[in-house]
């Protein structure tokens, strides 16, 4: 049966999220191969009593990325079945290439904490800010960030699916485009608790010093096509890879037209694989048609190989 696997990014993470996994060696192994690369131990942070540690974004990065290879290596233990191809969102595209064979692991942890402290650098906190837009066009969207702007940033970052849009820049660029939106129909529109305005053009200066990291990555030929956020493509050759790396971090993640592609070609089957069901709720929203299993655990993993058979 064909299927896709769907990689969740920054914001899935949740304390103690991996412990439905905890029984399972090749989990906790994963786990000290990204912990022993960053000399910080990932796992010690899930299982704290404050979230404070993996909501920092150098530390979210890493641990999104371990625990989505984590759940993909478990799943390959358990049923060994390849999926057809793989997308993440945002940063669950690393975890999708890492996945693919394209990228190593150990190398892709250092590569998305330096993605994190880059993306940290680039805007001073309190600069900028982010917000979800709810039930509105994405035409009505980009048309009151053009009005907001007044000579800041501020655009359309996420296009979740339709009806859910975050948009991002500086941050009073943004609370005029909330205000907006609301204006043109919005039912509404929400700031967002987090440090850094991803995906818009202030990460300019941020993708700059990501692409010279990546020149000093090794990247192979993807084994499993990997769609990629800024152009709903996949690429074979790693320099293309590369350069869609560098553009993701200042252009918006196309979710919608990812979720829409695969199912035109005729993949309705998905898992989301790692924590959470983010992306398993916005699969079902973008297409009707699709079926989009959430590997939350090892009872989930295993129940999705029964139907994957």
């Amino acid at each position: 049966m064909t299927f896709a696997f769907l990689f969740p990014g920054q914001g899935s993470q949740s304390l103690k999220m991996m412990d439905g996994f905890a029984d399972l060696p090749v989990v906790q192994h994963t786990f000290e191969e990204a912990s022993d690369a960053l000399s910080v131990d990932l796992w010690a942070m899930l299982q704290a009593d404050s979230a404070d540690a993996i909501n920092a974004t150098v530390n979210t990065q890493p641990i999104m990325l371990a625990a989505g290879y984590a759940t993909y290596l478990a799943w390959q233990e358990l049923n060994g079945k390849q999926p057809a191809v793989v997308a993440g969102h945002s940063l669950g595209e690393y975890t999708a290439l890492v996945a693919s064979g394209a990228l190593p692991f150990a190398e892709a942890i250092k590569l998305v904490r330096l993605r994190a402290e880059a993306m940290q650098a680039a805007v001073p906190a309190g600069t900028g800010a982010m917000a979800a837009i709810l039930n509105l066009s994405d035409d009505d969207i980009r048309a009151a960030c053009a009005e907001a702007a007044q000579g800041e940033v501020v655009e359309p970052v996420n296009f979740n699916s339709p009806g859910q849009v975050v948009i991002a820049g500086h941050k009073a660029a943004v609370e005029r485009a909330m205000e907006a939106c609301k204006a043109k129909g919005a039912k509404r529109a929400l700031p967002l608790p987090v440090s850094v305005p991803s995906h818009c053009s202030l990460m300019r200066p941020a993708a700059e010093r990501l692409a010279e990291a990546l020149r000093e990555v090794n990247l192979n030929v993807p084994a499993i096509p990997v769609l990629h956020n800024a152009d709903v493509a996949s690429y074979s050759d790693p320099a293309q890879i590369r350069d869609a790396l560098t553009r993701q971090l200042y252009m918006p993640v196309r979710w919608t037209e990812t979720i829409q592609k695969l199912a035109g070609d005729g993949i309705l089957l998905m898992a989301e694989c790692g924590p959470g069901k983010v992306l398993a709720g916005l699969a079902k929203r973008i297409d009707g048609n699709v079926k989009c299993l959430a590997l939350t655990d090892r009872a989930s993993l295993e129940a999705a190989s029964a139907e994957l058979a």
